[in-house]
């Protein structure tokens, strides 16, 4: 390739994208060397069949310069959407309401162009193509829907893979509408109750169902929301802690849907009166993880409009996870294992729903659980399977609850038990019997702190001298998210009154700068990226026990232990924020104030 080469590639193409026009401009750009350009082109015949930017991407190039950028596949499709003077974007499926966008054009069409419609307005169309050079589509699409086109580039591998999911999830969803709507006829009670059992299992319902659990895999869902609404069933993911709108679905297509989910949980898909459990385990098909096993609690609730269904996806790689990741400090995982490996007592985890207690408890279980001792659990329900824990499920239906379960574990030799919760006085005092005779007992209790969890213990009726001899350590825990790594930016020192008010009554110098969320292709443009854990470890020391045997208040325990080292859920935060990991306002959030 020599400089008269170069300079051709200034000329426009008209068409479809040919693969010398790309190779020119990169190394006209000087992103390309020319060896790399020349290897590039003898590949011409494979051009014909792949994208040009897809088979770049493939041969993970590098730019000349000093940095040797990486010339991945969002790289090289912003480059060319500069070349065309066309916006870049990324398709992110969580704000495609593809229902609507696929009616402004078939399948075929958007095939046969490599375009694919990403929004729809009363007046505008935005269409997406890695085609940009290839426009004559653009006064048909205007001319059918009566709309002004406004086109964007992306990545021709995601308008690829979304131009089929996009079609095949709308068309079963039509498909399988039609279906339930000739299934309602007659007598509509009978037909629904046994319809229902039909729809479960219509191969258009499957299609929709399996395509669901795998979105949900790929956006790091935690949760999964089949909600049931008047008009329009909705499907919500929570990512990173925040509830987000997938898609609507008409009430039929939902009840179908959770009909099928039960049946794969082995639940009572006749019965919709009361509330329901079930479990699912499956395996990720495709992405980074596939072939990873993944555990799927499920839960029913009977609402006004049907039944809601809550599937929780438990990644069984949490349990190996070590302390630093779970947000330990290193002197909290020295205190944390000195207190998990004392021969007896009970240790306490405390925090709202979604705080992270199961996958600490877990953690610590599982690290604990070695061939010489017996870990066994009461959960309701049971959250994780594990083969290194017996693990027992409370039956409320046959009277089976916490203390019966309790009861029955103090008969199998056990070293370690784990009662799922503590929630009412003959729980607790099984508990505290099951510590005094020799073992070590985990449980979770919903207070606001570890302090708090003393006075709750008190309340259900625990005398003050047992909750002395038997509760060695409270371990209150809260979520925050992390700040994406690949986009936060560097901001100026935080508002010094907003600074003390986070980490009052303690003082602490107000760092010289923060890290802001700025938004990104790795984070789904939200700025945040995971989650972390804010601790605080109270100690049940020997000067607490005074203080709890003399009546004394929660305010009173709260100075104690901070005066005896401990760290508020604040503080913990503020630490992360100073680091670099999160912000004041996600702290803010989620952690209450130290109150003295």
């Amino acid at each position: 390739m020599n400089d008269a080469d170069v300079k051709k590639s200034a000329a426009l193409p008209t068409g479809r994208l040919p693969l010398s026009f790309v190779v020119k401009g990169l190394v006209a750009d000087g992103l390309m060397a020319r060896a790399d350009a020349e290897r590039v082109l003898s590949l011409r015949d494979r051009a014909t069949r792949v994208h040009p930017i897809a088979l770049l991407a493939e041969m993970n190039l590098r730019t000349p310069t000093p940095a040797r950028e990486l010339l991945d596949i969002e790289r090289l499709t912003q480059w060319l959407a500069a070349k065309a003077r066309l916006p870049y974007h990324h398709i992110d499926p969580l704000r495609v309401d593809f229902a609507r966008v696929v009616e402004v054009m078939s399948a075929s069409y958007a095939s046969n162009y490599a375009i694919l419609p990403i929004a729809v307005s009363s007046t505008e169309v935005t269409v997406a193509t890695c085609e940009p050079f290839l426009d004559g589509w653009v006064r048909e699409i205007e001319q059918i829907s009566r709309k002004h086109v406004r086109r964007v580039v992306a990545n021709p591998l995601d308008i690829e893979r979304y131009t089929i999911e996009f079609y095949k999830l709308a068309q079963s969803i039509k498909s399988a509408s039609r279906t339930s709507e000739r299934s309602v006829v007659g007598n509509f009670e009978q037909l629904v109750e046994l319809g229902s059992k039909v729809d479960a299992d219509n191969h258009h319902i499957v299609t929709i169902v399996d395509w669901l659990l795998q979105y949900a895999f790929d956006q790091r869902a935690s949760d999964i929301h089949l909600e049931p609404k008047r008009e329009q069933g909705i499907v919500r993911f929570r990512i990173d802690g925040v509830l987000h709108q997938v898609y609507q679905v008409p009430p039929a297509v939902m009840q179908a849907m959770v009909s099928r989910i039960k049946l794969l949980g082995r639940m009572d898909v006749v019965e919709r009166r009361r509330p329901l459990d079930g479990r699912i385990k499956t395996k990720v098909t495709s992405g980074p993880s596939a072939g990873r096993e993944v555990e799927i609690r499920l839960s029913t609730l009977p609402t006004a409009f049907g039944e809601k269904l809550v599937m929780r996806i438990f990644d069984p790689e949490v349990v190996v996870r070590s302390y630093a990741e779970l947000g330990f400090s290193e002197a909290e995982v020295k205190t944390w294992q000195e207190l998990i490996h004392r021969p007896a007592g009970i240790v306490l985890v405390t925090g709202p729903t979604g705080s992270g207690k199961t996958t600490t408890l877990y953690s610590t279980l599982k690290q604990l659980a070695t061939d010489e001792v017996n870990v066994s659990t009461v959960e309701d329900p049971i959250e994780m399977i594990d083969p290194a824990l017996n693990q027992m499920q409370v039956q409320h239906g046959i009277d089976l609850g916490f203390a019966d379960g309790l009861r029955a574990l103090m008969r199998q030799d056990p070293d370690i038990i784990m009662v799922g919760e503590i929630r009412d006085r003959e729980t607790a005092d099984m508990a505290v019997q099951a510590a005094l005779t020799g073992h070590l007992v985990f449980s979770t209790l919903h207070t606001n702190d570890s302090a708090s969890s003393i006075a709750r213990l008190l309340e259900l009726g625990v005398p003050p001298y047992l909750v002395n001899a038997t509760v060695i350590g409270i371990l209150a825990q809260r979520l925050v998210r992390t700040l994406c790594p690949h986009c936060k930016k560097e901001g100026g020192p935080p508002n010094e009154a907003l600074w003390k008010a986070l980490v009052a009554p303690w003082r602490s110098p107000v760092p010289s700068r923060v890290y802001e969320p700025v938004g990104c292709l790795e984070c789904r443009r939200t700025g945040y990226l995971g989650r972390t854990g804010l601790i605080e470890l109270l100690v049940v020391s020997d000067k607490i026990r005074e203080l709890i045997a003399s009546g004394a208040g929660i305010a009173a325990i709260r100075q104690q232990a901070a005066r005896e080292g401990l760290r508020s859920l604040r503080v913990c935060g503020a630490e992360k924020v100073a680091a670099g990991l999160t912000t004041i306002d996600e702290v803010l959030r989620a952690a209450p104030p130290f109150e003295t």
